[in-house]
């Protein structure tokens, strides 16, 4: 199994903020700013590596009428213990992330990659695909917080790059989220045919 091919298709042909669009609500929540969507794409991917790796290990002892409960209660695990480092070593990541961080145990993304492929397949391989659906799903939240930091705020990771008269308050509100991400999505969509 090539283990690169399987980082690529989580960045580019599967990547979950811009093809599959799933896990749209820490998207659209969490991208005010390309340190929040960085953060909280980096917390996705710490806890989609390691519930891939344990359920992939955990796949032959598993019964299947019991399957999704398992694979939830790994996923809660780990996202409690990243809850808990993120307290202790990040309180302002903890701030700005708050109720979004203990979301991640109902994200579709984690449970999908579990039901899809680390129930299906070596752990080495699972831990490329968290690799690679972790960094497209990262990588997704971060231009999306990079792109409404830039034009609601003038700034990129707290820089300031634009006069604050070019400002445009929507970007950082509910409503930019949405139309930023309906142009990532159609320049993505437009590079990608």
């Amino acid at each position: 199994m090539n283990y690169i091919s399987i980082i690529k298709n989580g960045i580019v042909k599967e990547n979950p903020t811009f093809v599959l669009m799933l896990g749209m609500c820490p998207t659209l929540a969490t991208t005010t700013s390309a340190l929040n969507g960085l953060s909280m794409g980096l917390a996705t991917m710490a806890v989609l590596i390691c519930t891939n790796v344990v359920i992939s290990l955990l796949k032959n002892l598993t019964p299947d009428k019991v399957r999704i409960p398992v694979f939830i209660v790994v996923i809660a695990a780990f996202v409690t213990i990243l809850q808990l480092v993120i307290k202790a070593f990040l309180p302002d990541i903890d701030a700005a992330l708050g109720l979004f961080i203990p979301l991640i145990v109902v994200n579709c993304i984690i449970l999908g990659r579990a039901e899809a492929f680390a129930a299906k397949n070596s752990p080495v391989a699972s831990l490329f695909d968290g690799i690679g659906i972790g960094l497209g799903f990262t990588l997704g939240l971060t231009l999306l917080g990079i792109c409404r930091e830039l034009l609601g705020s003038g700034s990129v990771f707290g820089l300031p790059l634009l006069s604050e008269t070019y400002n445009i308050l929507l970007f950082v509100l509910p409503p930019g989220a949405f139309i930023t991400l309906g142009f990532l999505v159609a320049v993505i969509n437009k590079i990608r045919s």
